[in-house]
């Protein structure tokens, strides 16, 4: 029984050892590898994000709900293709699927086209340049 324990044990560790490395891992590597005083070289310890080019405005700029609501419908067709994919699959392998369940899978791309028809109609496809005068 003891020995079994152990086993067991043994196991729990490498576990929780392989975790540490997984989320240390990066941190420890990143400082390793990562320049050392490129800003104080450059006079630039002021700006937040180096990329070798100076920036151009304030990084505070406001963007349009229109841009969240494309990523919204990009996203609701991203899960929309996470569930089709292994529906795709297996259905020809599986006898006992019939024409209910095809019937539940169009009800679910049909629900989930709609999304399409509401943007549209909202006018997130339309990309509205708008004019800065100045």
């Amino acid at each position: 029984m003891d020995q079994l324990l152990s086993g067991d044990l043994i196991y729990v560790v490498a576990f929780a050892l392989g975790g540490l490395v997984f989320a240390f891992g990066p941190i420890v590597l990143v400082h390793l590898i990562s320049p050392r005083k490129t800003r104080n070289y450059a006079n630039k310890t002021g700006q937040y994000i180096e990329c070798g080019m100076d920036p151009i405005g304030d990084a505070w700029i406001r963007y349009s709900a229109v841009y969240y609501l494309y990523a919204l419908v990009f996203v609701a067709f991203a899960v929309d293709v996470l569930y089709l994919i292994p529906v795709a699959l297996v259905y020809n392998r599986i006898k006992e699927l019939g024409n209910r369940d095809f019937f539940e899978m169009l009800m679910f791309v049909g629900i989930l086209s709609l999304v399409i028809v509401y943007a549209w109609k909202k006018g997130v496809f339309e990309w509205k340049r708008k004019t800065i005068k100045s």
